[in-house]
């Protein structure tokens, strides 16, 4: 399915360059696929991790974004579960093979041959992307399209690590930006305990994670009267892991949730010892975004977003990287015309192109 017409993408051309506004070919679905009209793309801290050349593999251009909600403009010939007009979800997990061994004990999120959203394949800083249909999520029509967002990611794997970490009654967590602040409110709504830890000195970070039922809150370096059952982190910093484990219990357990982190410096065996364990979470399953989305329809989560113009990216990720953000920040597209006029465009400017080469050539 051929679909004529151009639209902006805010990409990526090389590690630690800032992005660029790009015009580019609306993509085509595959058989498989769903061509989607992107109507809000939260910014995560991964675009980050892309930005900054930190993941492996990347071959530029990068478009980022992989807290997506759009709408369905086009299906591939084989897609069943989807049809026009429907609002989705595109998270970061945009495919596995199925065939590999992590894949065949049920383990799709270490599957040796996936592919990302944002990553390895087109993200949602754009007008349209296209998505397979099997990764797509459905979203609670309780949530408006900028606050479902950061479900997508912050929330998914918020929600990974959540469960990781057992059934915690006294919860740490270790920076408190977008996934922090939605994991919060779901805590809370399960009568746990929430202790926040921020940069120090983040007075106003402290604060929001207060109002959203925070026990307690202070810096990193902190500790409360009070050990944890267990503390997820979510800072890319390396150094916390220590400092985490020195805040739980014997027995507690400290959850990795970044798919980066700087390194872990040596620490004392007496901080793991008393059966003290460490954890990562890498990516997530099919079955953990749709469970997570019907919890979400049934917890009144409050997501904090500041909505941004997707021309604006370059600033979005630079508050983020500066932790001047309140809760997500998510990319909004500037409308440009419908998808069917984009086709009539693009057929005008082809037949003019085509009448002057004719005319140039005598024809």
């Amino acid at each position: 399915m051929a679909i004529p017409g151009t639209m902006t993408a805010m990409r990526l051309k090389g590690p630690g360059r800032a992005l660029e506004r790009d015009v580019v070919a609306v993509p085509d679905p595959s058989r498989t696929e769903v061509l989607i009209e992107v109507l809000a793309c939260g910014v995560c801290r991964t675009d980050l991790h892309v930005l900054d050349g930190e993941l492996p593999d990347l071959r530029y251009p990068v478009t980022p974004g992989h807290e997506i909600v759009g709408r369905v403009v086009a299906v591939g010939s084989d897609v069943m579960s989807l049809e026009v007009g429907e609002r989705v979800g595109v998270p970061w997990l945009a495919y596995t093979c199925g065939e590999c061994d992590p894949c065949r004990r049920g383990l799709e999120n270490l599957c040796e041959r996936a592919r990302f959203t944002g990553y390895t394949v087109p993200g949602g800083y754009a007008e349209f992307l296209t998505a397979d249909a099997r990764y797509c999520l459905r979203i609670p029509e309780r949530y408006g399209d900028a606050a479902a967002a950061p479900l997508l990611c912050a929330g998914l794997i918020g929600y990974r690590a959540y469960r990781a970490a057992g059934d915690a009654r006294r919860l740490g967590l270790y920076g408190f930006g977008a996934a922090a602040h939605l994991l919060a409110q779901l805590a809370r709504a399960e009568r746990r305990e929430v202790y926040a830890f921020t940069r120090p000195g983040d007075e106003a970070g402290q604060a929001f994670a207060r109002r959203l039922g925070a026990v307690w809150a202070g810096g990193s370096g902190e500790r409360p009267k009070e050990p944890l059952d267990a503390a997820i982190i979510f800072a890319a910093v390396g150094p916390l892991v220590p400092a985490a484990l020195a805040a739980v219990r014997p027995g507690g357990r400290v959850v990795c949730a970044g798919i980066h982190m700087s390194d872990i410096p040596s620490f004392s065996y007496r901080l793991l010892w008393g059966e003290r364990s460490i954890v990562s979470v890498a990516n997530l399953t099919r079955d953990d975004g749709r469970d997570f989305m019907r919890l979400a329809a049934t917890v009144a989560l409050d997501p904090s977003v500041e909505t941004m113009p997707l021309g604006a990216a370059n600033e979005a990720l630079a508050r983020l990287k500066a932790g001047t953000l309140e809760g997500a920040a998510v990319l909004v597209p500037e409308r440009g015309p419908p998808l069917a006029q984009r086709r009539n465009s693009q057929r005008t400017s082809d037949s003019t192109i085509e009448t002057t080469r004719q005319v140039a050539s005598g024809k």
